[in-house]
């Protein structure tokens, strides 16, 4: 009825049909294992210098001197000037912020903060020191450059997961301007999101530290005010400033990366731990389903015998 090549075939395709119903063990089927920078985490960076980074800088002269949480990782990209992806080392607005000194900023931080939970992060700065939000409003040329490095950045595999703003010291010179600031700021973020196709995307924006006018309190009222679905809000104001008495120090640009990152995590689905009970029983269905495995292909193996 079967000859030895049918039934060898037949007991083969038993055998594998049998082994792929095995479960697989816990640890492989929930480490994150992301180390194509064709699926990688895309954050836009923007604002004005507090993002753009003037960390170390002072009278115009970067110290170069990167903080450990700062240095540079193979799995952590930075889209350049360009539009191409390069490995991301401070200052990451080099290039972007052309017409001033660039410093450590708070992006690095942010990035090895969340590497572990998310794969490959890939950094699209867009930050311009002395910015005010009427020139981030959609039409506007920082507003048509964030969406074109937003699109360069997806070109070629990976997700936008979240935008860090970092932005308002330059609407604290005139009232007007301050008064109008949480109305400017939900629109940006809004048609930011509108634009993107993404109505749900993470929205982590730093209230203001410091201002170039005497208006702070009214635009950190502003920032504070904001309630958008998918929003958090980290609190610059205390951190160190450089003497200028504008620009975060690199020790708070480090401080601040961290607490970015944390706020960012937030929205990240919580791990599931598995229960020693439920070990127990992944392992004995296991064993069960190798034992019925090794049953069959001994019957199999036996029939074979038989019939010759």
């Amino acid at each position: 009825m079967f000859n030895k090549r049918t039934l060898i075939s037949y007991q083969c395709w038993i055998f594998l049909i049998l082994h792929s119903l095995l479960p697989l063990p816990y640890s492989s089927a929930h480490t994150i294992t992301n180390d194509n920078d064709k699926d990688k985490a895309i954050f836009i960076l923007a604002g004005q210098s507090n993002m753009a980074g003037r960390g170390g800088v002072i009278n115009n002269v970067w110290d170069q001197i990167i903080p450990s949480a700062s240095t540079a990782n193979p799995s952590i990209l930075r889209l350049d000037a360009k539009l191409h992806w390069r490995e991301a080392k401070e200052p990451l607005h080099k290039g972007i912020d052309v017409n001033h000194t660039c410093g450590v900023g708070p992006g690095m931080v942010f990035a090895n903060s969340i590497i572990g939970r998310v794969g490959v992060v890939g950094l699209v700065p867009c930050a311009v020191g002395g910015t005010n939000i009427s020139q981030w409003s959609r039409g506007g040329w920082l507003y048509g450059q964030l969406l074109r490095r937003a699109a360069a950045a997806v070109r070629d595999g990976g997700s936008i997961q979240g935008l860090v703003w970092y932005q308002g010291e330059s609407d604290t010179v005139l009232k007007v301007d301050a008064e109008r600031y949480q109305h400017k700021l939900e629109k940006l973020f809004l048609d930011i999101r509108s634009d993107l196709q993404s109505p749900l995307l993470p929205i982590i924006q730093v209230a203001i530290a410091s201002g170039e006018g005497p208006y702070i309190a009214e635009v950190r009222r502003a920032q504070m005010g904001v309630d958008l679905l998918n929003f958090k809000t980290i609190d610059a104001m205390g951190l160190p400033l450089e003497p200028d008495n504008l620009h975060l120090t690199s020790p708070a640009q480090v401080y601040l990366g961290v607490k970015l990152a944390d706020a960012f995590l937030q929205f990240l689905p919580t791990e599931a731990q598995p229960s020693p009970n439920n070990m127990l029983i992944q392992k004995n269905e296991a064993n069960v389903l190798h034992v019925f495995c090794s049953y069959i292909t001994i019957i199999i193996g036996l029939l074979f015998i038989s019939l010759h």
